[in-house]
């Protein structure tokens, strides 16, 4: 009986081996099987942004006081602009009748 017992278990065991890695393949197939039809499903779809950074028109930080002041700053600019313009010409006007005379200058038509 005791030559019988060897090779008893030694099947046994090999049964045993057998039976695990066959367990272990058939579960990682079934893994991987799992795996490819998430990642085919994922491709199959329309792909949305749903980290997109924000718009360029988002990050714009919209300040109406800054823009306040700006706009008088640019207004006052204007202002003495135009003044020194009006003083340019007045002076213009002003050496031509020294100059000239007050006949010789041009009238302005209205």
């Amino acid at each position: 009986m005791s030559f019988l017992l060897g090779p008893i278990s030694g099947a046994v065991i090999a049964g045993g081996v057998y039976y695990g890695f066959s367990t272990m393949i058939q579960t990682r197939t079934e893994a991987h099987i799992h795996d490819l039809h998430v990642l085919s499903t994922r491709l199959a779809e329309p792909a949305a942004p749903t980290n997109a950074p924000p718009s360029a028109f988002d990050r714009i930080q919209h300040r109406p006081f800054r823009l306040l002041l700006q706009n008088g700053w640019n207004n006052q600019v204007e202002s003495l602009f135009r003044d020194a313009q009006g003083f340019s010409t007045r002076t213009i006007e002003w050496s031509r009748r020294k100059l000239y005379g007050e006949e010789n200058t041009p009238r302005k038509s209205m």
